[in-house]
C-alpha cells in the first residue's frame, strides 16, 4: 500500500494532467508512424530534408494547384 501510494505522489502531476486533456500516448502513435514510414523511405537522411518530408507527408496539404481565373 505504501508502494501505492509513493507512485501516485509521483506521478500526481500526470495524473491531473491526464483528466484535464484526456490525452495519451495512443494519440500521438499514428503520426509517429508515419514518420518513421518517412525515414524508412529516405536512404540518409539529411536533417533538413527529413524535416520537410515530415512536413510534406503529416501537413495535410492539398497538392493540386489552386484554380485561377
Amino acid at each position: 500500500m505504501k508502494e501505492v501510494a509513493a507512485m501516485l505522489k509521483r506521478r500526481f502531476a500526470n495524473i491531473i494532467t491526464h483528466l484535464k486533456h484526456r490525452l495519451t500516448n495512443a494519440t500521438s502513435e499514428p503520426i509517429n508512424a508515419k514518420i518513421q514510414w518517412v525515414k524508412y523511405g529516405l536512404r540518409l537522411p539529411q536533417q533538413q530534408n527529413f524535416i520537410n518530408a515530415i512536413h510534406f507527408h503529416c501537413g495535410g496539404l492539398a497538392l493540386a494547384p489552386a484554380a485561377t481565373k
